[in-house]
């Protein structure tokens, strides 16, 4: 099978290569000259037979509205356009309608895996017609997981179902990395504890709380053991902001997720406006000391 790539960073450049491992001709398509196996996206559609399939992987929003509305001129009826990113959920319906105007096939496919899937595969969820998702199966066979199919793809639903999937999939996430944090927070301030990796290495193997996340975490201690090399500014994608903005369209209580966004929000904050009313609001009622701002923190001119 020939397909299209569109996007050869750090995940798009992973799966071209795993599917070529697998046996697929793959063609690539990126701005960057250093990666790129065609100059445009009319090359690329050029380089391929039809019916052609083409998997997008390119940040979510405006780049991949774009790439999708430039495919859809260069494409032909009967062809098939697979977002791979991590698009809302809602413009899924907008890419199919646009494409279905020309007779092109498109699916959404969550794809979870990170820089680790090219060796171990990638987990995924699609969002589709039948028809689509049988004539993309040699792809995801190719980047799901060796084993059992169920283990690593599923067929979620109709146009949409892929994201909206992989949305609360990357919500969990934020709730399970924060709880981890926590605990090696807690563990690193308690005294006792003389070895805070060994404890959490510890846990990988034969606890309930075992994960692939709690070893990658194993992982960054063993390079990094007080974490000295990085701050704790953690940006989001969108997907925990959705999920949240979703659980409460729904009316499904979120509280762990929502607690882990906002802790996000948090992490951004060198001095948090909102920490300093309730230390203010606290000398106010009982007379609670407060700790005064430096020099270099405190505002001027006022």
């Amino acid at each position: 099978m020939k397909i299209g790539l569109v996007g050869l960073g750090k995940m798009g450049f992973n799966m071209r290569e795993r599917l070529r491992a697998h046996g697929l001709e793959v063609i690539g398509y990126d701005p960057r000259p250093e990666v790129t196996d065609v100059g445009s996206l009319a090359e690329l559609a050029a380089s391929l037979e039809g019916p052609r399939v083409v998997w997008v992987m390119v940040p979510a929003g405006e780049i991949t509205q774009s790439t999708i509305a430039e495919l859809a001129d260069a494409l032909e009826s009967g062809d098939l356009v697979i977002d791979g990113g991590n698009s809302r959920f809602t413009d899924d319906a907008v890419h199919a309608e646009l494409l279905g105007a020309r007779g092109i096939g498109f699916l959404d496919c969550g794809v979870s895996g990170g820089i680790w899937g090219r060796e171990n595969g990638y987990g995924l969820m699609v969002g589709g017609s039948e028809p689509d998702v049988a004539k993309a199966m040699p792809i995801f066979d190719a980047l799901r997981p060796d084993g059992d199919a169920a283990d690593g793809f599923v067929h979620a639903g109709p146009v949409g179902a892929g994201h909206y999937a992989k949305m609360v999939h990357n919500g969990i996430e934020y709730g399970l990395m924060q709880a981890y944090a926590e605990g090696y927070e807690l563990l690193e301030a308690e005294s006792l504890i003389a070895d805070v990796p060994g404890v959490l290495r510890a846990w990988s193997k034969g606890t309930v709380v075992r994960s692939w996340l709690l070893d990658l975490l194993v992982d960054a201690l063993e390079e990094d053991p007080e974490l000295a090399q990085i701050t704790g500014y953690t940006e989001d994608s969108g997907e925990g902001r959705w999920t949240v903005e979703e659980a409460i369209k729904h009316a499904v209580p979120a509280p762990v997720i929502s607690a882990a966004l906002f802790a996000r929000f948090a992490s951004r904050q060198d001095d948090s406006p909102a920490m300093k009313a309730v230390s203010a609001l606290r000398n106010q009622f009982g007379g609670h000391a407060v700790k005064s701002a430096s020099p270099k923190n405190s505002a001027s001119g006022s």
